[in-house]
């Protein structure tokens, strides 16, 4: 078996059922290489956490932790792919979001904000601070009914004829993340990578 490390052609087994490689002495574990890539599988297919557990029969505790892990990878090279055609970029725009569970009266505070950059036919995404940091108060009436304001202009905007690439992912964002429920503030951005991500990868011919 080949190493993981170095790819050299020759390791051995040890006791515990690790391998270790004759070139680098690095150590690693066939099991969990064929666990993760099961359930990387899985994760590109689009289950959740929870229905890869149920799959798989492996505790959900252990498939989150790989999922949380897919997700640091899949934002570290976007970052990566982005510093890279960044001159690239031709248009942009911020977005508020709010799930529809929530109400735009009551829950304003709840927004995400983040802003989208489109290049080559794909995008990038980047997480701005919250409207609580961007000193705007989400109790305010005035101020909050700017907010209102901007949410409403960009359900209305959406439907125009001119679809860009940026609504595009909007929208497709939107659908993707119905399926979670209950994502944290902190996690809320690897969720919001793993969109992009797909919509990069698997979306090209949207209409």
């Amino acid at each position: 078996m080949h190493c993981l490390y170095c790819n050299h052609p020759y390791t051995y087994l040890l006791g515990n059922k690790q391998r270790k490689c004759s070139r680098c002495k690095r150590k690693f574990s066939p099991a969990k290489q064929e666990r993760k890539a099961l359930l990387w599988k899985l994760f590109v297919k689009g289950n959740t956490a929870t229905q890869s557990a149920k799959d798989t029969g492996m505790h959900i505790v252990t498939v989150q932790k790989y999922y949380a892990n897919f997700r640091r990878t899949i934002a570290l090279e976007s970052d990566a792919a982005y510093a890279r055609q960044s001159h690239l970029v031709a248009d942009y725009d911020e977005y508020l979001y709010l799930p529809k569970s929530l109400d735009p009266h009551k829950d304003i505070a709840k927004v995400k904000h983040f802003l989208t950059l489109a290049y080559s036919g794909q995008v990038y995404t980047l997480m701005m601070p919250s409207i609580g940091r961007l000193g705007l108060d989400p109790y305010n009436r005035d101020e909050q009914k700017l907010l209102e304001k901007y949410l409403t202009y960009h359900t209305i905007s959406k439907l125009a004829k001119e679809r860009t690439t940026i609504r595009k992912f909007w929208e497709y964002f939107e659908q993707f993340i119905l399926k979670y429920k209950g994502v944290s503030d902190e996690a809320f951005v690897f969720y919001l990578k793993e969109a992009e991500w797909r919509f990069n990868t698997f979306t090209k011919n949207i209409k």
